[in-house]
């Protein structure tokens, strides 16, 4: 402190209250511990204020693709003859929707149903389901909430714990089905929505294991755990069908050998073999191109293709995103 006739003041500062023609000395120090006293108690409270306020995780546009991407995989492994998987936020509103080949009409509604109804009551739609249905006890009442869809295919989905939105399937082979599709797209972010805590592994093939792959042709790495993107070791010796992947786009590059590539024009004798897959008999009208080690190409889902004219062994990696 520093001494002013009739003043006391802080050395970091100006005085608190300015002096008044005949204030005393004792007058001021309590006029200006009460100023004090009052920004220590608005500072308090803005300090607090944050604390009042929850921080909360929102699923995004990629994560419901990450959730439906999921769910996709594993409807790959079941094969049912068709589904449709919602995704909506934490507020039930739609973020992402994916209808699969074959499914009913009504499986987008119904798939979007369970995913809101699931978030908004905080409870896989099972739980209603079962307790509508329950001998004797069945609370059929509940049937009469708007919005409400208690049918078993809808649960929540959970980041840290906290539910940031629910996804529902509708039109898989069974109410079971259903729901086992729905906790796949559902696990794959909760297992991984945190990019830093939960980095997805590093994927590593040593040479003996690609030269294996080679050796026969097959998959280096799957579509598994909500990947949208595979790896093919491909091998050749004769030409090949013409392909259509309704969903896949394919990228070519060639290893070793030469083949003739026919893209584009229209698939005769189309056939559908499975799941977003189209082979024929041969392409007319398409474009051809004469590819060789070395060489990429990259071809859109959609887009017919067709290998002739290969050599004995054709061996080209390809990547196939979704």
């Amino acid at each position: 402190m520093r001494g002013e006739p009739g003043v006391q003041t802080w050395t970091t500062g100006t005085p608190l209250a300015k002096p008044v023609k005949g204030m005393n000395v004792m007058k001021r120090i309590i006029l200006n511990l009460r100023i004090a006293a009052l920004a220590a108690l608005v500072l308090g409270n803005v300090v607090l204020c944050p604390a009042q306020v929850a921080d909360k995780k929102t699923l995004t546009l990629a994560g419901a693709e990450r959730v439906i991407a999921a769910a996709r995989s594993q409807a790959q492994k079941l094969n049912p003859p068709g589904a449709v998987i919602a995704v909506v936020d934490d507020g039930g509103n739609l973020i992402a929707l994916e209808r699969l080949d074959g499914t009913f009409a009504a499986g987008a509604n119904i798939s979007i149903g369970k995913a809101r109804t699931a978030v908004l009551f905080k409870k896989p739609t099972r739980f209603f389901e079962e307790l509508i249905n329950s001998s004797g006890k069945g609370r059929t009442v509940m049937t009469a909430l708007d919005g409400f869809t208690p049918l078993i295919g809808g649960t929540t989905i959970l980041v840290d714990n906290q539910i940031v939105g629910g996804v529902g399937v509708s039109g898989a082979a069974s109410a079971q089905q259903d729901e086992e599709l729905a906790i796949a797209g559902a696990s794959a972010l909760a297992k991984n929505g945190s990019a830093a805590a939960n980095p997805p592994a590093v994927e590593y093939f040593d040479k003996s294991k690609v030269e294996a792959a080679f050796a026969q042709g097959s998959v280096l790495l799957d579509g598994g755990n909500g990947r949208n993107y595979m790896v093919h070791a491909s091998r050749r010796e004769k030409p090949g069908q013409a392909e259509v992947h309704t969903k896949d786009a394919d990228v070519i590059y060639v290893l070793d050998g030469t083949a003739k590539l026919i893209t584009g024009g229209e698939v005769l004798d189309a056939k559908n073999i499975g799941t977003d897959e189209i082979r024929g008999a041969s392409i007319r009208s398409g474009e051809t191109r004469q590819i060789a080690k070395g060489d990429v190409i990259v071809v859109p889902n959609g887009v017919p293709h067709q290998f002739l004219e290969v050599t004995n062994p054709f061996l080209y990696y390809v990547v196939k995103v979704r």
